[in-house]
């Protein structure tokens, strides 16, 4: 008797950030995700409480709904919000243990800008979470005209792939201080999400 065949491995990129506010950025890095590394899913993991940022963010309902909005027109893209009902810091390795409970056979695929892996050394069980998923890095051109590099021979046992970003100085913090000072953002973040923020005045008491 010929035996089944085995199923091939489901591909999942984890896209995780504070998305406040989600830009058209953030919007085409996970675009570009799915389409260079042949995702089945894209999971975008929007922070609950950010254990690494000096700032306090906004609400969780209105970032969520924001990311919504922001990714709602890709394929295979889906807004993940469980970080935002865990009670304490949002670590990834905690989310990515979740998630390999509830997805078997699957191969993890992290998905960082070039900031975000320059600060892989301080992450939350950093070698667990290496052994656990590729890296896959989009450096991006920042408003110097530079960009920011990642080094990943200092990781040899872990697994790195680049993706191809287009040049992009667009900030969130560039962003919110925009819409503080109460100009058209829509161009940044797109008609949807400029909306939203108006709607709901947000980034008027602090950029």
């Amino acid at each position: 008797m010929t035996p089944s065949p085995v199923p091939p491995r489901r591909r999942i990129g984890l896209f995780g950030g504070a998305f406040d506010p989600p830009h058209l950025t953030h919007v085409n890095l996970a675009r570009l995700a799915v389409e260079q590394l042949g995702l089945d899913e894209l999971r975008v993991l929007v922070t609950g409480t950010a254990w690494h940022k000096p700032r306090g963010l906004s609400s969780a309902v209105h970032r969520i709904a924001m990311a919504e909005l922001a990714f709602s027109g890709l394929r295979k893209v889906r807004v993940d919000d469980r970080e935002t009902r865990r009670i304490g810091p949002s670590y990834t390795m905690d989310t990515l243990a979740g998630l390999q409970l509830e997805n078997p056979d699957t191969d993890w695929f992290l998905i960082l800008g070039g900031d975000q892996a320059l600060a892989l050394p301080s992450w939350h069980r950093i070698h667990d979470l290496l052994q656990c998923a590729t890296v896959c890095i989009a450096d991006r051109q920042d408003s110097t005209g530079t960009y920011s590099r990642f080094d990943p021979l200092k990781w040899p046992q872990a697994r790195f792939l680049t993706l191809q970003l287009p040049p992009s100085g667009q900030s969130a913090t560039q962003i919110r201080a925009m819409a503080h000072a109460r100009q058209d953002v829509s161009p940044l973040v797109g008609q949807a999400v400029a909306r939203y923020i108006v709607d709901h005045q947000l980034y008027q008491t602090s950029p």
